[in-house]
C-alpha cells in the first residue's frame, strides 16, 4: 500500500512520546510504505482548531494529555466505552470526513490486567482521580472487579469519577490519600498519579505477593513503587504495557489491518533499552 496517509499523537508535552516508535514499526512490518505518524504539540484548549486544519489524509489521532476530553468534542459519534469513561484517546477518520472517537486505553488495560492474572470479583485499589483513573474504574468493570476503591488527593475527584462506576456497573468508594498504603493491600492496585506523587509508598506498603500491580508510568522504570511491590513477588505491570496495548487497538483503527503486534512490541523495548 503506497497511498499517502498520516496519523499522529496530540499532547502536551509531547516531545517524549514513544507511540511513533510504536506506529512506524507497524506500519513497516505490515508494508504500509505510504503510512507517516508525527508527534503534534497541542493543548486541550487548541485541539479543536488542530483537527478542524487537518487534511483528508489524516486517518487518525492518538491523544493523550491532556486532551482526553476535549477529543469527545470535536467526534461526530463516539463509541460506548468513550462515553462512559467521558475521555476518547483515539480519533479516526470517517469516510465523510468526520471523526469518530474512541478510548483504546480501556482495553488495553483490560488486556493487560488479565494476562497478569486478574480474575472476576477482585477487589481494586485506584491511586489517583484523573483521566487514566477513568479508564481503571471502567476496566474494573469490565474485568468484574467486585469493588474500586479510589484513592484521591482531592476528595472531590473521587465524585467525577462515580458516572463512570455507574455506567459500567462497578460499586465505587472513595478513599482520603493518608489511607494509600492500606488500599494497596488490594487484589489490584492501579497508580495512575504522576512521577513522584507514589514514591513515598514505596516504604509504606505491607504488600501482598499475590497483589497485582499496575503503575502507569514508565520513566523513570521501575517507580520505587513498582520495585518494592516486586520485590515481594508482586505480579508488576507498567506503562509500556498499556501503551502497547493501546497502539495496538489504534493501528488497527487507523490502518484497517491487523497489527503487526510482534514487531512493535520490538521497537518499543529497543526504543526503552536506548
Amino acid at each position: 500500500m503506497t497511498a499517502a496517509r498520516r496519523a499522529g499523537v496530540l499532547g502536551k508535552p509531547i516531545a517524549h512520546s514513544l507511540s511513533p516508535v510504536i506506529h512506524h514499526a507497524g506500519y513497516a512490518a505490515a508494508g504500509l510504505t505510504g503510512w507517516s505518524y508525527t508527534r503534534i504539540e497541542c493543548a486541550a484548549a487548541e485541539l479543536p482548531d488542530v483537527v478542524a486544519g487537518l487534511g483528508p489524509e489524516w486517518a487518525g489521532l492518538s491523544v493523550t494529555m491532556p486532551g482526553k476530553e476535549a477529543a469527545l468534542a470535536v467526534a461526530a459519534a463516539v463509541s460506548p466505552v468513550a462515553a462512559a469513561v467521558g475521555a476518547a484517546n483515539t480519533l479516526v477518520r470517517r469516510p465523510d470526513g468526520s471523526w469518530y472517537a474512541d478510548n483504546t486505553d480501556v482495553v488495553g488495560m483490560v488486556e493487560v490486567l488479565a494476562e497478569a492474572g486478574v480474575r472476576p470479583g477482585a477487589t481494586v485499589s485506584v491511586l489517583g482521580a484523573g483521566g487514566t483513573a477513568r479508564a481503571a474504574v471502567a476496566a474494573a468493570g469490565r474485568l468484574a472487579a467486585r469493588a474500586v476503591t479510589v484513592v484521591a488527593r482531592r476528595p472531590e475527584a473521587v465524585g467525577e469519577l462515580r458516572p463512570v462506576a455507574r455506567a459500567v456497573g462497578v460499586e465505587l468508594t472513595g478513599a482520603p490519600w493518608a489511607d494509600a498504603a492500606d488500599r494497596c493491600r488490594a487484589d489490584v492496585v492501579v497508580s495512575t498519579v504522576p512521577k513522584g506523587v507514589a514514591d513515598p509508598l514505596a516504604g509504606a506498603v505491607a504488600w501482598r505477593p499475590e497483589t497485582v500491580l499496575f503503575d502507569a508510568l514508565y520513566d523513570p522504570w521501575p517507580t520505587p513503587l513498582a520495585a518494592s511491590a516486586e520485590a515481594v513477588g508482586c505480579r508488576i505491570v507498567s506503562g509500556l504495557d498499556l501503551l502497547l496495548a493501546q497502539a495496538v487497538g489504534q493501528f488497527e483503527h487507523f490502518t484497517g489491518v491487523a497489527a503487526p503486534r510482534a514487531a512493535m512490541a520490538a521497537a518499543l523495548a529497543a526504543a526503552r533499552a536506548a
